[in-house]
């Protein structure tokens, strides 16, 4: 650019600077194909601003895949001048899949680990949060659209009680689902920065958060309104973003 415009480098970037333009950056990003879109959002970020009475509202979500990974070397600690130092090698001893329903109202949180993410995996869950939550209560669960969730045996099992009341986010568009920020927590701050030398030992952390996180449960906090969206892609787009940082 300062070949281009034949200014010098310095004046580029104390001009980028100020504008904050980041050329050398990308961020990706995909926007919802979902014809009803804005009625999904809509009706999810109702739940969470103004949740119905008698009721409980349940973010459900599975974390696949998370393997129990042993560094061959221990961690070198933080010091003056240099950070934490990690070995790049590790070796697998097997995954395992977190299911989790984090209650948006109180922020506390249901969880099964189990070895795989099928229909009957999640038939179980349902069955375990549908014996926990209080029979005088419905159950809204928002969910994403994975086929586990809408196999035809789950919707039969939901049929039969009157109480669940499913809300699909819609396509492209789990950062809508609460439950999201919470395996993001989890997994920065008890499973990425681990070191497990078995499955069981993985569980085991796991379900130790979950208590922690259970003894002094924080709930999120949306800071934005629906009427944020409008019927334009990229004001959707924009309003997407502001909805996911909306979180506290």
């Amino acid at each position: 650019m300062a070949e281009q415009t034949r200014i010098s480098k310095s004046t580029v970037h104390r001009i980028w600077h100020i504008f904050g333009l980041e050329p050398h950056r990308q961020r990706h990003f995909k926007l919802s194909t979902d014809p009803f879109f804005v009625e999904k959002v809509r009706d999810i970020v109702g739940l969470y601003l103004n949740p119905p009475e008698n009721a409980v509202v349940l973010c459900v979500d599975e974390k696949s895949q998370i393997q129990a990974l042993e560094l061959t070397q221990p961690m070198l600690p933080i010091g003056l001048g240099y950070v934490e130092g990690v070995r790049h090698d590790y070796r697998r001893h097997g995954t395992t899949t977190l299911f989790a329903a984090l209650d948006t109202a109180r922020g506390t949180v249901i969880t099964q680990c189990r070895k795989r993410h099928r229909h009957q995996e999640y038939l179980d869950f349902l069955r375990e949060f549908d014996n926990n939550v209080p029979s005088k209560l419905d159950v809204h669960v928002v969910a994403d659209n994975y086929a586990t969730y809408k196999h035809p045996r789950v919707k039969r099992w939901l049929a039969a009680r009157p109480r669940f009341h499913v809300h699909f986010t819609p396509t492209y568009a789990s950062w809508l689902n609460q439950v999201e920020i919470w395996f993001n927590r989890i997994t920065l701050q008890a499973i990425r920065r681990g070191t497990f030398r078995s499955v069981k030992e993985l569980v085991e952390k796991i379900d130790q958060y979950v208590q922690n996180s259970n003894r002094y449960p924080h709930p999120f906090v949306w800071t934005a309104t629906a009427c944020a969206f409008t019927k334009s892609k990229w004001n959707l787009f924009s309003a997407s973003k502001m909805f996911h940082t909306g979180f506290q």
